[in-house]
């Protein structure tokens, strides 16, 4: 690695500089299309159709200026039968603030900023789109009030007559609501503003109130609605139908009048809705000093816990968000319990729990054990082996491909890596140890266009992101959703099976294994959902100033 100071300025002319990437049909350059903060670990991967033909790249800044040079290093990895020449570059010497590019055999990369307050502009996107996602009357985005009907009817109890479940947020490109999605929504935004308060009191609206806080009131105000009666909880609001009404605006919906709800109730809700309230009860009584909603909301849980042995051996038949454990979701709810009462019998349940919970390396709306183990491991140590553990598979995987991927593809990629991302921050907060840091920024960065599709998968962050989003309010308002973090690529098997491979377009020469289509059709790689979201936001926020 060299670092080029330049005593003279050499002046070009604009004809041959552009802030526009120069692109071409052989050679493609990989990057994080935002940037990086001064001391991040800072790579690019170069993929070719052809053999190198220099063995140098350059940086250069705003004014054209060479600021840094290296060696790429060439990679024993072949993409497919498309590009069989691949190469690593590192810049993480090149720490001074500002904006660069990266120059390799006359090829430009985007534009990328290295800066402190990088991060800032993802964490503010990624807020809005929980606004889009509102229903009933809390100041959505995008669309009028919606669903003030929710619900037409209750399925599964013995009073069948409607009830008020208005609120709370649409789930998905869709207009259904979930209990288990809401709930695990909920809590990483509560999680979130309890981890690091001052990374996420950020208040964009100038009302005193952070803005992660005031919208997971959302939430809570939904949840509690669901508990409609002593033993029971709305598990759904709307049926299958709403996928088969074609597209619509929400404050449109030909169901509007016939949105019925369902009861279901299993341990795994019951764990993550009682977590919900337990740390929303801490934080209204601590920070808002509101103590008859933190008594509603840790009352509310303590109940609803109560119930999970009353309910019948675990049995999930959910057509949506099937789970395959509870253990998990119990432990955090008696965990939770515990912290906001310091009665020691939710502790020793929550340790029980925690002991039963089955190794599972996996992140997503159902696999929660990252973030159990770091709880858990205030109080027992060995929890934070349990975590390593989950890392240690991660960090297996990366080291197994070309650009990283800590986990498997799968129907939502990008949530599973931005759980990569949270279990190592986590990871580190307990033991101050940087053994993942790398691992995390792959992950991070991956997300936001380390990849070999070129794309960063959140909308309007990068250069080059979805433009066609699976999402009713996407459709209507020309692709614009703002914050959006699709789900990504998935393998081909799972394409298959759901009739959702690609015809050929932009991306095709990439795909292997996995496929990503950037089509307004395709659920699977193209669809925002609620629970991606936050976790997105945990670990944005987390990299924010």
């Amino acid at each position: 690695m060299k670092i080029i100071r330049f005593y003279f300025i050499i002046v070009l002319s604009l004809l041959f500089y552009s802030c526009n990437p120069i692109t071409s049909e052989t050679l493609f350059l990989r990057l994080n299309q935002i940037g990086f903060l001064p001391g991040d670990f800072k790579t690019a991967i170069i993929i070719s159709r052809n053999p190198f033909e220099e063995k140098v790249f350059t940086i250069k800044n705003s004014d054209d200026e060479t600021i840094f040079v290296d060696s790429i290093q060439q990679l024993p990895f072949k993409l497919n039968s498309n590009f069989n020449y691949l190469a690593y570059i590192d810049f993480s010497d090149l720490n001074k603030s500002g904006e660069y590019f990266i120059e390799f055999q006359k090829v430009k990369s985007y534009a990328f900023m290295i800066d402190e307050n990088v991060f800032s502009a993802v964490r503010d996107s990624l807020i809005k789109f929980f606004q889009v996602q509102r229903c009933g009357p809390t100041n959505p985005l995008l669309h009028n009030v919606c669903h003030l009907q929710d619900a037409s009817k209750v399925i599964g109890y013995t009073d069948s007559t409607g009830i008020d479940l208005t609120g709370g947020w649409h789930d998905a490109g869709d207009y259904i609501k979930f209990l288990y999605t809401t709930s695990f929504t909920t809590y990483m935004l509560l999680f979130s503003y309890e981890f690091a308060p001052e990374k996420f009191s950020f208040d964009l609206d100038n009302d005193s109130v952070p803005d992660i806080l005031q919208e997971a009131r959302v939430g809570l105000d939904f949840l509690l609605r669901c508990n409609f009666a002593e033993d029971a909880f709305i598990s759904q609001v709307q049926d299958d139908r709403d996928h088969k009404a074609g597209w619509r605006l929400p404050d449109e919906d030909v169901f509007t009048f016939d949105r019925p709800a369902f009861v279901k109730m299993n341990r795994g809700q019951i764990g993550l809705y009682a977590a919900s309230l337990a740390i929303a009860s801490r934080i209204w009584n601590d920070r808002f000093y509101d103590n008859e909603f933190s008594d509603k909301c840790l009352n509310t849980a303590r109940k609803i816990f109560e119930l999970r042995n009353s309910i019948d051996d675990f049995a999930d038949d959910e057509k949506y968000y099937n789970q395959n454990e509870f253990y998990s979701k119990l432990a955090l709810a008696a965990v939770e319990i515990f912290n906001s009462t310091n009665d020691g019998k939710y502790l020793k349940s929550a340790l029980e729990y925690g002991k039963r919970i089955r190794e599972n390396n996996w992140w997503s709306w159902g696999d929660v054990n990252a973030l159990v183990f770091y709880k858990l491991a205030k109080y027992d140590s060995t929890f934070i082996s349990r975590l390593k553990t989950i890392l240690n598979f991660y960090q297996n995987h990366s080291d197994s491909n070309l650009f990283g991927e800590a986990h498997p593809y799968n129907w939502g990629t990008t949530h599973s890596l931005a759980g990569v991302v949270l279990s190592s921050i986590l990871y580190k907060k307990l033991t101050d140890s940087e053994e993942f840091d790398k691992l995390a920024i792959l992950s991070r960065d991956f997300i936001l266009g380390r990849n070999v599709w070129g794309m960063s998968f959140i909308y309007n962050i990068g250069k080059n992101f979805p433009k066609r989003i699976h999402h009713h309010i996407a459709y209507f308002n020309q692709g614009y959703l703002p914050g959006a973090m699709v789900s990504g690529p998935a393998p081909d098997s799972l394409l298959k099976k759901f009739n959702l491979l690609p015809s050929k377009n932009e991306f095709t020469d990439f795909n292997f294994s996995a496929i990503y289509s950037d089509e307004f059709e395709n659920y699977i790689t193209n669809e925002p959902t609620i629970s991606g979201n936050a976790t997105a936001l945990f670990i944005f926020g987390y990299y924010s100033n």
